[in-house]
């Protein structure tokens, strides 16, 4: 994703997910359609800048030159060949900017206004309120690549790392591993049934479905992981919901007015679904580890957490900083008894 797509989410949602708060309540007002004359890509995005900037918008040209290359069908305003740029536009596709901008005014996400957004170089569809991707999980991902271009089952051996995502959302860590190692096999499971749904066709969009099993699953309900018939797999890896519970409250309206709370709240320390996963783990586990996305706080909760459960034999091998410096994401490892 470009350093500004990174920008914008980094306002929208503050730290990690959503630590900003953006006191602007929802408004009633309909924009009116542009000013006479307005008819090229250019002065769109230029009058769309300057109506999202009065209506407090963040990153109101971000979000108008998104808007505006997607109506001309490309990803980045930047992108579009320079000749759109001056080129009038049809009155339809006037009307479609106007529409999707009305959508930005009510403080919707980009991802879900365009319903796409890339991630690892995939583009996703995405629609409300399943979990959009951060910029910050892509860095997980790749530490996740790391890790297995480390081991015996890398790409090219004859080994196949088994991955067990918790938490799928639309999909996005299962199928940017799974494109990126040929050989491996990812079980994801979530217990929305929009995600649920959405990684599926986010599978079939990217021709991946016959390496994924796409599983709707309750993953603090112990019934449902007693009676599933797979045996333990390499890895698991998961952003799981990890938002403090007061801090809901401070979250962008981009974030609490459309994404599914149940993928942001983590409970009192935003660690109930962590140690979940943490307690499940010696059952599902093999021996490469944990791969987790956190809250900043979440390091020194998790290794207390792990030292007064010396039976799970898991240990807190790694802490990485993500790209705003930030403690974001951990390794945890299972030992030997």
């Amino acid at each position: 994703m470009e350093l500004w797509g990174r920008m914008l989410w980094a306002l929208l949602s503050g730290p990690g997910r959503g630590g900003s708060t953006l006191g602007w309540a929802f408004s009633s007002w309909q924009p009116q359609p542009p000013l006479a004359g307005l008819s090229s890509a250019t002065e769109l995005v230029s009058h769309w800048t300057r109506v999202f900037e009065k209506r407090g918008i963040p990153e109101a040209r971000e979000s108008s030159e998104y808007i505006v290359a997607h109506v001309l069908g490309a990803k980045t305003f930047q992108s579009l060949r320079p000749a759109l740029w001056t080129q009038p536009l049809t009155s339809q596709q006037l009307q479609c900017i106007r529409e999707l901008s009305s959508r930005r005014l009510q403080r919707m996400p980009v991802q879900y206004i365009l319903g796409e957004w890339d991630f690892q170089g995939l583009s996703l569809r995405m629609v409300p309120p399943v979990f959009i991707p951060r910029p910050e999980t892509e860095e997980l991902v790749e530490w996740v690549l790391e890790e297995v271009a480390q081991r015996s089952y890398a790409v090219g051996s004859p080994g196949s790392p088994l991955i067990l995502e918790v938490g799928c959302g639309s999909g996005a860590i299962s199928l940017s591993l799974l494109s990126q190692l040929p050989q491996s096999r990812v079980i994801a499971v979530d217990k929305g049934e929009a995600a649920i749904s959405l990684t599926h066709e986010n599978a079939q969009r990217l021709q991946l479905q016959d390496r994924i099993w796409i599983i709707h699953l309750d993953m603090t309900s112990e019934r449902s992981w007693t009676h599933l018939p797979w045996g333990p797999v390499d890895l698991v890896v998961s952003n799981p919901p990890y938002i403090f519970h007061q801090d809901m409250e401070q979250l962008a309206p981009e974030i609490r007015s459309y994404e599914d709370p149940a993928a942001l709240d983590g409970g009192e320390e935003g660690m109930d679904i962590i140690t979940h996963i943490l307690a499940l783990a010696p059952r599902l586990l093999k021996d490469s580890g944990i791969f987790l996305e956190v809250d900043p706080r979440h390091p020194e909760l998790v290794s207390s957490w792990l030292q007064s459960r010396p039976e799970l034999y898991l240990n807190l091998v790694a802490v990485r900083k993500d790209f705003c410096g930030r403690s974001r994401f951990l390794h945890i490892q299972r030992s030997r008894p």
